[in-house]
């Protein structure tokens, strides 16, 4: 089975809680939460705001039950309070 490389990046108050330059191996067909609970396993501290993160790669907000079939830049977005 061959295996993508997922670079992680994150926004607002997530970013604080996750190291620079994490990158996630996964083997391809990952969907976005295999991918967030391999982040949760390495970064406990972050769990709870990934659980309310939304998820994008590129300009594009996409579901948790996505697949991963290349190595991709993953997107943390923090909610934000306010409106």
């Amino acid at each position: 089975m061959s295996q993508i490389k997922i670079k992680i990046e994150a926004f607002g108050a997530v970013e604080r809680q996750l190291p620079q330059n994490l990158e996630i191996i996964c083997s391809a067909n990952s969907i976005v939460s295999d991918v967030l609970d391999q982040v949760t396993q390495e970064c406990p501290a972050a769990s709870a705001m990934i659980e309310r993160c939304a998820c994008a790669i590129g300009e594009d907000i996409i579901p948790r039950q996505s697949k991963l079939n290349s190595d991709s830049t993953l997107v943390l977005l923090s909610p934000v309070a306010g409106g």
